[in-house]
């Protein structure tokens, strides 16, 4: 079987499709493919509900235990509401996933600044893997948005303008993450943690918009993405066909 990431003849349709020049239909794809890959507007409202609960109700009481057991029971509701209703759990699950974390910190600490220390570091660490995966030209969100529109890895060898957009939208999410937490740590190490929490849902969304608006902006100017899963379904037809041919001729 054919290398996913290469072309299966030099001259393939596909590969010339994706040195066509990008017009409103590919903004189009572009804009939906990426809103549906960070979650869309409910995504969004499931990572925030549980933290900006948190900050609430820890507002109000200064209760740990409380903020950060009600925040958990939230992010496991939002699960079972998506699993009742049949929807994608993805980024449900990756929402619970952190806010359990947040949660044991803040349960095994006892502060309420534990509950927001995990997400801060994965977000730093984030911002920093985004940033150095630009500069050695192995750009992470390709890889993360490679599958996303069934191109997988082959904008490395075959579509050097989707490569470049990548690097581009990869550098962009990274400075912006490292931007956001360089003015968060020194809140968690100085300052309240009333005032951590507020500018941390104050912070939660701003960035992913200007991240996300800068890979739409790159990805919607680069060359269209190469369907490799076409390229592949394309190859196995004309497999399953030159048997066929050569068992007619045969005589099978």
């Amino acid at each position: 079987m054919t290398s996913l990431d290469k072309p299966t003849t030099p001259g393939s349709t596909p590969a010339t499709h994706a040195a066509a020049e990008p017009g409103e239909d590919q903004k189009a794809v572009t804009q939906a493919a990426l809103f549906n890959a960070f979650g869309g507007i409910r995504g969004t409202v499931e990572t925030m509900l549980p933290g900006l609960l948190f900050v609430m109700i820890y507002t109000f009481n200064r209760d740990v235990k409380m903020s950060a057991i009600a925040a958990g029971a939230v992010a496991v509701a939002l699960v079972i509401v998506r699993l009742l209703r049949k929807d994608t759990v993805k980024h449900a699950f990756s929402g619970v996933f952190g806010v359990g974390v947040g949660v044991a910190f803040a349960l095994f600490t006892g502060t309420a600044k534990g509950f927001y220390l995990p997400g801060m570091i994965y977000g730093a660490g984030l911002g920093v893997a985004f940033t150095l995966s630009a500069l050695v030209g192995f750009p992470l969100l390709g890889v993360v948005l490679g599958p996303v529109f069934k191109e997988n890895l082959s904008w490395r060898t075959r579509n050097p303008g989707r490569k470049k957009a990548y690097t581009k939208a990869s550098l962009a999410w990274g400075l912006i993450f490292i931007a956001k937490y360089a003015i968060l740590f020194p809140l968690y190490w100085w300052g309240d943690a009333t005032q951590l929490g507020w500018v941390l849902i104050a912070l939660k969304l701003p960035p992913m918009v200007l991240a996300v608006y800068f890979t739409w902006v790159f990805l919607a100017k680069a060359p269209p993405p190469i369907d490799v899963i076409a390229e592949w379904e394309a190859q196995e037809e004309a497999e399953k066909a030159a048997k066929a041919a050569a068992a007619r001729e045969n005589g099978v």
